[in-house]
C-alpha cells in the first residue's frame, strides 16, 4: 500500500469515526426531546442525566486521551453546570409571562450573568473558570 493510499485510508477512518460520534450524540438529543414530549417528569430526568458529558468522556477515552484530560473535563463540567441552575428555576416563571423566545433569551442572559458572578466567587477558592 502506498503512503498516499494509507493516508487516505486513515482520513476515511477518522471521518467515519467523526460521523459516528455525531450520529450517536444527535440520537441522545433526539431521545431527550422525544421523552420530554411523552412525559415532563421523565424527559426532565433524562435531560438531567449528564449524557453528553458521559459520551464526551467515552469519546475522549476511546481516542486515548490522558486520564488527566478526562478528569479535567469532569471537573470543569461540574463547575460550569452550577451557574446554569438558576435558569431552570426562572424559565417556567418567565415562560408564563413573556412567551418562549423572550424567555429563552432571558434564560441565556441569566445564565451568562450567573456564570460571571459564580466565576468571580469561586476564583477566591482557586477555581479559575475564565
Amino acid at each position: 500500500m502506498s503512503m498516499k493510499a494509507l493516508k487516505n485510508a486513515i482520513k476515511g477512518q477518522m471521518m467515519m469515526w467523526l460521523i459516528t460520534k455525531y450520529l450517536i450524540t444527535a440520537a441522545v438529543v433526539v431521545l431527550v426531546s422525544e421523552a420530554a414530549k411523552r412525559s415532563d417528569r421523565f424527559g426532565g430526568f433524562i435531560a438531567a442525566i449528564p449524557m453528553i458529558t458521559l459520551l464526551t468522556l467515552v469519546w475522549l477515552h476511546i481516542e486515548n486521551q490522558p486520564d488527566a484530560k478526562l478528569a479535567n473535563h469532569a471537573w470543569y463540567t461540574f463547575w460550569y453546570v452550577v451557574p446554569t441552575l438558576p435558569m431552570f428555576l426562572a424559565f417556567p416563571w418567565l415562560l408564563q409571562r413573556f412567551g418562549f423566545w423572550w424567555t429563552l433569551s432571558a434564560s441565556a442572559f441569566i445564565t451568562v450573568i450567573c456564570f460571571g458572578a459564580f466565576a468571580l466567587m469561586v476564583k477566591r477558592f482557586g477555581v479559575n473558570l475564565l
